[in-house]
């Protein structure tokens, strides 16, 4: 487990405590991503990249439904909001894969696409 990084200079929340910020680093991306830990690390990715073609990460419904932001934390500590199991089951959230759009981070991270497509019935079942 990563320790967590000492609060950097960020914004006072109503309370006057500073909310912390941390580095995401995506696979494939050119540029790492600042996020607060109150914010979900998919609209973190969606502001430092706002041409969706250089997105790092797919971007669905962002509200956990579609799965679309589907990825593989390899590095750091995070906490999760609900999760359709649909799309992350309890196994896989334990082998660190989650949806982006539900995420906030607790440290600095890794993190890597995991989208599987359409799930499909199988064949006789719609």
């Amino acid at each position: 487990m990563i320790p967590q990084r000492q609060a950097k200079e960020g914004d006072a929340m109503a309370d006057g405590t500073m909310t912390r910020s941390f580095t995401i680093r995506f696979k494939g991306a050119d540029r790492p991503v600042t996020c607060d830990e109150s914010q979900k690390v998919l609209i973190a990715m969606e502001q430092a990249f706002p041409d969706s073609r250089l997105q790092p990460v797919r971007v669905g419904c962002r509200q956990g439904g579609c799965g679309a932001c589907r990825v593989k934390v390899t590095k750091g500590d995070y906490t999760t909001a609900k999760m359709s199991r649909a799309h992350v089951t309890e196994a896989e959230q334990a082998q660190g894969y989650a949806l982006a759009c539900r995420i906030y981070p607790q440290s600095d991270m890794e993190i890597e696409s995991a989208f599987l497509g359409p799930r499909r019935a199988p064949k006789g079942q719609n």
